[in-house]
């Protein structure tokens, strides 16, 4: 379902993304206009709507540096799941309990907060680390009224969630606008619709997402940033001792 929160970086002042038209070149564009040169801190709201469920809305802070392949998560609402967290550093993942207050070392594949997303949705994209140009070339389409490159890409191994996605770029700046993932058994499980960018200190951030389970059809999730910084976060916010301190 989440597959937006690696991607809410973009930076601002590459060349058009016109003269870009092969996969291995759009898959670098994406590498390049979603990596992040710089921490981040933001505040996350995920709105869930379940046929079954109801509607729940999930809170929480996010703090990510891929110089360190790291990421931190602190839950801040429902009441049920605040205090609880995440903490990534490079291939170590960590779910941390505030009720038994433990560390319990995950794969990067296990649902945070009892979500669709996993560790992969929120660090950064490396499409051409872990993926390969797809069978298909490069086609021009127009996204609602926004020209766009569609592209295939396959799975190197089996790291990673989805062993295939499509995806749809903007022509002019390389921005993403939609990202369909599939199964092993190409059954179409998820779309992403990046709605909109705002610019913080020459970046451009998703700032608002939806993201569509295609599986369990009328189940989505709207995912919502807000309190943007590009500020340095200081070496010891990347600890457990930081994230144990947190859920107090």
């Amino acid at each position: 379902m989440i597959k937006a929160i690696g991607m809410i970086t973009v930076i601002l002042g590459f060349a058009s993304a016109a003269m870009a038209q092969t996969t291995t070149e759009l898959m670098k564009r994406i590498d390049t206009v979603t990596a992040l040169n710089r921490d981040i801190s933001a505040r996350i709201e995920l709105t869930q709507q379940r046929v079954t469920q109801g509607t729940r809305v999930l809170n929480m802070v996010y703090r990510r540096r891929d110089k360190d392949e790291a990421f931190l998560i602190t839950m801040t609402g429902p009441e049920v799941e605040k205090g609880n967290g995440y903490l990534k550093l490079g291939d170590n993942f960590w779910m941390y309990r505030k009720n038994t207050r433990t560390f319990q070392h995950i794969n990067r594949d296990e649902s945070i907060a009892g979500t669709d997303a996993s560790a992969e949705d929120f660090e950064s994209v490396r499409l051409v680390e872990r993926y390969k140009p797809g069978p298909e070339p490069v086609t021009k389409e127009t996204l609602g009224k926004i020209p766009a490159f569609k592209f295939e890409v396959r799975a190197k191994s089996n790291t990673v969630k989805y062993p295939r996605k499509v995806y749809w770029v903007r022509q002019d700046n390389g921005l993403p606008l939609k990202e369909e993932s599939y199964s092993l058994s190409n059954t179409l499980m998820s779309t992403n619709y990046y709605l909109s960018y705002a610019m913080v200190d020459a970046q451009f951030i998703v700032n608002r997402a939806l993201f569509v389970d295609e599986f369990e059809k009328g189940n989505k999730t709207i995912m919502s940033l807000s309190e943007v910084s590009l500020l340095p976060i200081p070496n010891a916010v990347f600890t457990k001792a930081n994230l144990e301190n947190l859920s107090k």
